[in-house]
């Protein structure tokens, strides 16, 4: 057995037994107040969400698939330090913005905090650098975009997908800024395809005013970024 498929399969177990405590981590969330929501408010309360039928198995599979992604593009590497244990984490909040369209900063922000430190602590431990200062400077710059894009129009985007903007810059810029580029690229282009496609088929141009939430976009697009960004961007700039 190569490097490439055990580290696929270590992440995918690792991860996959993370996902099954997806439903917890939701449920130990604190209700948001009526005055916290940033969009409007959830349509389910948290607790409800945790208690659906199915949805450990589920969050189980998608973060083992993901997991599995991550290992086989990471290979036997310290990114997989902080990489595996976000899995879930993502899982966790899509769901939940799927759901109730907000994303619980007493989620994002520790998970980007311990991120943060894991990746300093391995950059400056195997003298990376450059990968330390490139995630760093990624994370500033993503959630930077993302807060010029609430900014201007904050009814199109909640603050909390300029919260979820630092880990996710965070992680593609320790791969390479064409992560970076392909990464948030993806997120909007897996948003909008889908949304196209329902105003075609309806014939509903009203459709395109309404508010979805984007947080699950942006974690499929860190998942593209990480596992085949750097490949992809390589082909169009190199």
């Amino acid at each position: 057995m190569n490097t490439t498929v055990l580290a696929a399969l270590v992440a995918a177990l690792v991860a996959g037994l993370g996902g099954l405590l997806v439903p917890r981590l939701i449920a130990r969330v604190p209700e948001p107040a009526p005055k916290e929501a940033e969009d409007e408010p959830p349509k389910l309360r948290y607790a409800d969400i945790a208690a659906r039928p199915g949805l450990a198995r589920r969050s189980a599979v998608v973060s083992a698939v993901a997991g599995g992604l991550l290992g086989a593009a990471t290979g036997i590497d310290w990114p997989l330090l902080w990489l595996v244990p976000l899995v879930p984490v993502g899982v966790a909040l899509s769901v939940v913005d799927w759901h109730t369209k907000l994303l619980p900063r007493v989620v994002v922000l520790p998970a980007t905090l311990a991120a943060i430190l894991v990746v300093t602590a391995v950059g400056l431990a195997t003298d990376q650098r450059e990968a330390l200062v490139r995630a760093l400077v990624a994370m500033v710059a993503v959630r930077s975009f993302f807060w010029v894009l609430w900014f201007v129009r904050s009814a199109g985007m909640g603050f909390g997908d300029v919260r979820l903007a630092a880990p996710v810059g965070l992680v593609l810029g320790w791969a390479g800024w064409g992560a970076v580029a392909i990464g948030v690229w993806a997120a909007f282009i897996v948003f909008a395809l889908p949304a196209l496609v329902l105003v075609v088929v309806r014939r509903d141009r009203a459709m395109l005013k309404k508010s979805f939430p984007f947080g699950p976009f942006m974690v499929i697009g860190a998942l593209v970024g990480l596992v085949w960004g750097t490949a992809v961007a390589g082909r169009i700039w190199g």
